[in-house]
């Protein structure tokens, strides 16, 4: 019989809604309208400058700025374990450029199970230093990646709310790398 992973994959579709729900509030927040330079890949250990406005326990700062090509910018904003073992980057995606952006097919990934879903995140991978291993996104049963996906495009000015879900590292690793094709490498925090 196959209900453990009808009931698997309920679950992760029901993980999936949650997720994209929440993100969808957090992107109606706005913007802060300026339009200052960031450096290609930035974290937010320690800047100056004014103090952020938390909104229900987020920080205003994200833990990373990467600037990827056509004017896009992925702000990652969390990086949290999840109580089912996952670990969940939420980010935003910005259009930064005067023209419409098209993504670049190599976000995907070039794992032929993740291609044939059609346009995802699912090209992202996190790397623990410490303990020298890889992880990749997550697969519901039918090998749809946990991540957004059907981006096609990003028009110039908006931002998209992005999210990738990865087996969550050990317990007591707090710090990874964050891999995404087309953007520069990025240290991160993790949250618990």
């Amino acid at each position: 019989m196959n209900i453990g992973s009808n009931a698997k994959a309920r679950t992760g579709v029901a993980t999936i809604g949650i997720t994209v729900a929440l993100m969808l509030g957090v992107a109606g927040c706005g913007g802060d309208g300026n339009g200052d330079k960031k450096p290609t890949a930035s974290t937010s250990a320690s800047r100056g400058g004014s103090a952020p406005s938390p909104q229900e326990g987020q920080s205003a700062e994200p833990l990373a700025e990467l600037r990827g090509p056509d004017g896009l910018t992925l702000k990652i904003t969390s990086a949290a374990r999840d109580s089912g073992g996952f670990l969940t980057i939420n980010a935003e995606l910005k259009n930064d450029g005067s023209r419409d952006a098209v993504l670049s097919s190599q976000l995907t990934g070039n794992e032929t199970e993740i291609m044939k879903n059609g346009q995802s995140f699912g090209g992202a991978t996190l790397v623990d230093p410490k303990g020298r291993k890889r992880y990749y996104v997550l697969r519901d049963t039918d090998g749809r990646p946990l991540t957004t996906a059907g981006v096609q495009s990003v028009k110039a000015g908006d931002t998209v709310p992005v999210f990738m879900q990865f087996p969550a590292p050990p317990e007591g690793t707090d710090e990874i790398t964050f891999q995404l094709p087309t953007f520069p490498t990025a240290p991160l925090k993790i949250s618990d």
